[in-house]
């Protein structure tokens, strides 16, 4: 049974990622990027499904044991776990070095603290989401015995510093490791058809592994009190994004569930351009201008020349097709199902996105990042075409399933990619229609105060004409619709903090009673919108109340500083996709709120 999803820790190469649990199991692996079949599907199954164990044992029936310690070394991905056996403590260092052009490799070394400790490395790979059972073999090569797994495209080749043997179709290495001893596996992917991969240097890649992550850390310009969790949670994005292209995955796993054994259950490992733009906003704001500057030409490449069909999801390298289908051979984590792979939300209409999109690039000029008349032409297209459309319902934010409908948050954000293209023109030499554009953002603010406002009850609603709130409603006075003090704006922070709240004080994204998302089952509460509460607080004066919320999320992280999408009050256990780029962006953008003046010279970004 996969571990607990607050139990896992992220390693990754910056093209894809591995879930560790706190048994030295490795049950979450794709290769050889985000979005490619599983080779370890055990966290949406059992052992049968692929994982590779590393741990204190030997004997087949005894169960793995959790880590008494573990921790990343340093500012980096690189995962050490440690064992305090009867014989002595052990050391397992996790890790999958930056590969640029390289194959995937996966690095695992036992190190020996203390006294001698019986260890034993179980490995079932099975490709295709658990589904196809390799031929396994062992070569020998140059004097050396590699283990080389093959089916169709895909090979995995092993090395190790120990004896293997195969059993019950997986393969298996008992050994002993005594004080000051190092022990190294790894496991390389290569395309079948190629000539087999070099055995790795493992001690010379995880050294190149620690100064790449030490030199990428030490760019962070945040110095402020909450630093840990704000490198962590950098670091966490850095290890989400696709080296290659620039694109951002908003999570390493698909059909982690927002309501355990429900079916509320996404495949996350693509490029929401929503998640993406606020993670440059985080970005640019703690000084990573390359990965900005990275992103920014990752959408003009998905974008291409088709802005009037921008999609809310591309693929990690800009894919448009995105075709959702179901595993039916994995039972689920814990019995959740479907295990959905693609994401048919990406045929959405969702027009807060054009907001988003807009505000990135608007923040990318506002901070210096280098000119790119493309990013402005394009900004200019998406005004254009919501300039025509602005005034049709959709999906909205949270890409429910449902009827469309007239979503506030969709029309607010509609009025920010105006709003700061009208900027963009008062402040450049791009030329446009300021006059008719003006007209249209005071339309678009009328139109949202008049049809999505309740004056009754001093709140803005989900959708015109309903009574429902939304967490997304908190934004209203981060993007500039109007301001703090305003006693709407007021109205709408205690309606959701009074109506929205679990018994933690953390945020629901709306009322799932209403059938407004179209899904049956419940979710827990959304940590990005928790996070949000604590923004708009901090914005209304309430900053003592902020900053306890801010403290009381950080408390939710689970031991090495992950977040998953939700959490369940319920069960006080993190749900969703894991480790979430969704909650750890706004983790960063509080922390600047609530430690450093935020405005319109400082970097701020006011998108979602």
């Amino acid at each position: 049974m996969p571990a607990r999803i607050e139990d896992y820790a992220l390693i990754g190469d910056m093209q894809t990622a591995a879930l560790v649990g706190r048994d030295g199991s490795v049950d979450w692996l794709c290769l050889p990027r985000f979005d490619s079949p599983a080779v370890f599907a055990g966290l949406l199954g059992t052992d049968e499904h692929g994982f590779w164990r590393l741990g204190p044992g030997g004997d087949t029936a005894a169960p793995a044991v959790p880590a008494d310690r573990r921790r990343y070394r340093g500012d980096s991905l690189i995962l050490e776990q440690e064992w305090d056996t009867d014989g002595g403590t052990v050391r397992v260092v996790d890790f999958m070095p930056p590969r640029g052009a390289a194959a995937p490799q996966l690095i695992r070394i036992v190190e020996g603290v203390s006294g001698t400790v019986r260890m034993r490395s179980a490995l079932r790979m099975r490709f295709s989401y658990g589904r196809v059972v390799p031929w396994v073999r062992r070569v020998e090569e140059g004097g050396q015995s590699r283990t080389v797994a093959v089916a169709g495209p895909d090979s995995v080749w092993l090395d190790g510093e120990a004896e293997t043997y195969g059993r019950d179709l997986t393969t298996y290495a008992d050994f002993t490791v005594t004080a000051g001893e190092r022990i190294a596996f790894a496991l390389t992917w290569q395309a079948s058809h190629l000539d087999a991969p070099k055995p790795p240097d493992a001690e010379g890649m995880l050294d190149a592994t620690a100064d790449f992550w030490h030199d990428w850390a030490d760019q962070c310009t945040y110095q402020g009190p909450y630093r840990e969790a704000v490198i962590r949670s950098l670091i966490t994005l850095k290890g989400l994004t696709y080296a290659p292209t620039g694109g951002i995955v908003a999570a390493p796993t698909t059909s982690l569930p927002e309501d355990i054994g429900g079916e509320r259950n996404w495949d996350y490992r693509y490029t929401w351009l929503r998640d993406a733009a606020i993670t440059l906003s985080s970005l640019l704001r703690t000084g990573y201008r390359d990965e900005a500057k990275a992103w920014r030409e990752w959408l003009l490449r998905a974008v291409a020349g088709d802005p009037e069909n921008l999609q809310i999801m591309y693929g990690i390298a800009g894919e448009r097709e995105l075709t959702e289908s179901s595993l039916d051979w994995l039972p689920g984590y814990e019995g959740s199902q479907p295990v959905r792979i693609g994401n048919g939300a990406a045929g959405q209409l969702q027009l807060d996105v054009y907001g988003e999109v807009v505000e990135a690039l608007h923040l990318a000029h506002m901070t210096g990042l280098v000119r790119n008349d493309h990013a402005h032409q394009l900004q200019l297209r998406l005004i254009d075409y919501l300039e025509d459309h602005w005034q049709n319902p959709d999906e909205g934010i949270w890409e429910v399933r449902g009827p469309r409908r007239h979503f506030v948050h969709s029309k607010v954000m509609a009025w920010v990619a105006v709003d700061r293209t009208i900027e963009l023109l008062e402040r450049t030499d791009e030329q446009g229609p300021l006059e008719r554009w003006r007209a249209l953002r005071d339309t678009i603010h009328a139109d949202v105060c008049e049809h999505g406002y309740d004056p009754d009850r001093n709140t803005f609603t989900q959708s015109y004409g309903s009574a429902e709130l939304d967490a997304s409603l908190l934004l209203i006075p981060q993007v500039g619709f109007l301001p703090a003090d305003d006693k709407r704006v007021i109205g709408t922070i205690e309606a959701i903090q009074r109506e929205l709240s679990t018994e933690d004080g953390f945020v629901l994204r709306y009322p799932t009673d209403g059938g407004v998302d179209g899904l049956p089952g419940d979710e827990g509460a959304f940590l990005a919108c928790s996070f949000w509460l604590a923004d708009a607080l901090a914005l209304i004066g309430r900053t003592d109340e902020a900053r306890e919320l801010f403290e009381r999320l950080l408390s939710i992280r689970n031991d090495v500083g992950l977040l998953a999408e939700e959490w369940d009050p319920r069960l006080k256990r993190q749900v969703g996709n894991f480790p979430q780029a969704f909650s750890h962006v706004p983790l960063i953008d509080t922390a600047l709120r609530l430690t450093q003046p935020l405005g319109p010279d400082s970097g701020d970004t006011t998108a979602p």
